[in-house]
């Protein structure tokens, strides 16, 4: 196994190369402002962001702001996202992060990390994805195809979600941080997957250190 000393040089011209096979790299949740983005990323755990913008619709079609949301029925809510799963834990999320917003932040989703993080239901990862997205602030969003390509890549070591965000944020520019994500997520998704890595139509098996970790194809 290769064991290459990973620069910021070497990374940024491994990314440019992943933008380069994933022009179309982007945050897979519809959404038409930053309320709708924080409740379907909440929504977004443990399901995929397909069967979320399933559900979405008519979610924000019964409650289409905080204000709404926070008086929302709970079984109402619940019955709406069933098919997410945990929709019980989402639903009861959805509206304290909504109850919250409306007494503490005038109704308006706040710009800031320590804000966002202090909402209910919402994590680095939730608050990575409203920076990056919804007001282009620099956020480094890190799910389960993140920290692992970052791993297999040799950009980070950590076992955790924000070890793995604390190591990309030194290694990376911070102009570089939303897009990096929806490029590592496509490489997960379409070609390094967890279990069955595509090595052989890697645009970056070059530069991996971790080259047949999983069954090839």
């Amino acid at each position: 196994m290769k064991t290459t000393r990973i620069t910021a040089a070497h990374a940024l011209a491994t990314l440019d190369r992943l933008e380069e096979t994933y022009p179309e790299a982007h945050c897979a949740l519809v959404h038409l402002n930053p309320w709708q983005l924080l409740a379907a990323t909440i929504l977004s755990a443990q399901c995929t962001d397909v069967r979320v913008n399933l559900v979405t619709p008519e979610l924000f079609k019964h409650f289409p702001d905080p204000v709404s949301m926070m008086a929302a029925e709970l079984t109402n809510v619940e019955e709406l996202i069933r098919s997410t799963g945990f929709f019980r834990n989402k639903a009861k999320s959805l509206i304290g992060c909504a109850t919250a917003l409306v007494r503490s932040h005038k109704g308006q989703v706040p710009r800031e990390m320590t804000a966002l993080i202090a909402l209910p239901g919402v994590g680095r990862k939730t608050a990575n994805v409203v920076l990056g997205n919804a007001f282009d602030l620099p956020g480094m969003v890190v799910d389960t195809h993140v920290g692992r390509i970052a791993r297999r890549l040799g950009w980070a070591t950590a076992r955790t979600a924000e070890g793995v965000e604390e190591q990309l944020c030194r290694l990376l520019p911070t102009d570089r941080w939303t897009q990096t994500a929806h490029v590592l997520i496509f490489h997960g998704r379409q070609c390094c997957r967890a279990q069955t890595a595509w090595c052989s139509a890697c645009p970056v098996v070059d530069r991996c250190q971790q080259v047949g970790v999983g069954r090839q194809k």
